[in-house]
């Protein structure tokens, strides 16, 4: 053990300019702490811990330590066994695998990416091989609340979850239109720097919202669409003047929620709560309120919550006329108690994407992939089987290309260019909320 992690700083694969963070890892079986210390210039690792405050807790047990150093597996994947727990910046300790080669001098299983997409820089995490797939996380998230359905489809895909823009570990613009259109652009953007020419799309909420615009505005870039709960646009829009008042400028106004209020309005996203890790919840309300201390977040948020609400539904750049227009094939997936998108909204979609498939998750609520993460991940796996034996691959329009993927351990090049069951066909019910 003890020359496994003496092994660090010669397997350390660098960091960006500036960073400077420290570590502890903790193996909770044998009682031990390790310090690690990662900056620009090199790691350094020490046995016990020094005065200095860790930015990072890694909890763990020996035999899942030595696990990750021999690349059995990635910390993502043991985060989602629950054999690994985290305290402290997220971001940081999923950074950290990627710092480091696995035995064997092999490159990390797990990397994470700055991409420059014109003046933005968008985190993105990149594990497995494959297919590409991008995965898209919802409002006021960030990649987390996907970590296991990437650890899943990595067994068979090239999976990618960037942080959005203004969300998480990406650049956040107190100028950006933070409406689908705008995401759509920055995302078809972040393919081109990562090489992808063409993937399957995977949103929740807000991120599905995004996926059908991508979907929308460069069909021949998506060979599917896998919607959780996705954001589609309301009928019945009472606060509508009120919210048009309400600027998102008010975000740069100094404040904050308080933990309690964070932690209730996560918990009421879920349906089965009792099948959530009560340490990975408060990681996530942590990690909320952490990034939410950033005026540019607050703006962001605020900025795109807003525009959610007020998406037209009818008219001439309505969403459902325009959603009758989607190529690619589409699966959506609802949740039967969620609160925040109903099911009831399925018969929308049917009105004017017949073509779609349509499933409900029973006893869940707004984020499937996190309350049933297992068969949430299988019902993408499967979608993606079926399309893949029904339709070939089409090629980039003509004099369009995407550049090549960046290197492992590297930053992507800067030239981008932009157990509840599922019954399917959802049925029609709460349409008071739809």
């Amino acid at each position: 053990m003890e020359a496994g992690f003496r092994s660090l700083p010669g397997r350390y694969l660098g960091a960006a300019p500036g960073f400077d963070a420290t570590y502890h890892i903790r193996l909770c079986d044998l009682g031990h702490t390790w310090e690690v210390r990662c900056t620009t210039h090199g790691a350094r690792v020490c046995r016990g811990a020094t005065k200095r405050e860790p930015d990072v807790t890694i909890s763990t047990d020996a035999e899942t330590w030595l696990a990750l150093r021999r690349g059995e597996f990635s910390g993502v994947e043991a985060f989602g066994r629950r054999r690994l727990a985290v305290r402290g910046n997220l971001d940081y300790a999923v950074g950290f695998e990627g710092m480091f080669r696995v035995a064997g001098n092999r490159p990390p299983l797990v990397q994470v990416y700055d991409v420059p997409v014109g003046r933005h820089r968008i985190s993105t995490l990149t594990m497995g091989s494959g297919p590409d797939v991008l995965l898209l996380h919802g409002l006021g998230g960030t990649r987390a609340s996907l970590f296991e359905a990437a650890a899943a489809l990595s067994r068979q895909y090239r999976v990618h979850a960037p942080d959005l823009p203004g969300f998480g570990s990406s650049s956040k613009s107190a100028r950006g239109a933070y409406n689908a259109a705008w995401f759509a652009e920055i995302m078809l953007g972040l393919m081109n720097g990562l090489g992808i020419s063409r993937a399957h799309l995977v949103g929740n909420s807000m991120g599905g919202r995004i996926a059908i615009e991508v979907g929308l505005t460069q069909p021949e870039r998506v060979y599917s669409l896998a919607l959780l709960c996705p954001a589609v646009a309301w009928l019945k829009r009472g606060l509508h003047p009120i919210v048009r008042l309400i600027r998102p400028e008010l975000g740069l106004l100094p404040h904050g929620f308080s933990r309690r209020t964070v932690a209730a309005q996560m918990w009421n996203m879920f349906h089965h709560r009792d099948a959530i890790d009560p340490a990975v919840g408060d990681l996530m309300v942590d990690e909320f309120r952490r990034i939410y201390g950033s005026a540019a977040a607050r703006y962001a948020f605020l900025a795109s919550a807003r525009n959610i609400y007020l998406e037209a539904p009818f008219g001439p750049r309505g969403f459902y006329p325009r959603l009758s227009r989607l190529q690619p094939p589409s699966l959506f997936v609802w949740g039967s108690h969620d609160s925040l998108v109903p099911a009831a909204f399925g018969r929308h979609v049917r009105k004017w994407l017949p073509r779609a498939q349509q499933l409900t998750i029973d006893e869940c609520g707004h984020v499937p992939q996190v309350e049933y993460p297992a068969e949430t991940s299988q019902l993408l796996m499967d979608f993606f089987d079926r399309v893949a034996g029904a339709r070939p691959a089409l090629a980039l329009p003509a004099g369009q290309t995407a550049p090549a993927a960046p290197a492992p351990g590297g930053t992507a090049p800067a030239d981008a260019t932009g157990a509840g069951a599922a019954h399917g066909d959802a049925e029609a019910g709460d349409a008071a909320a739809a």
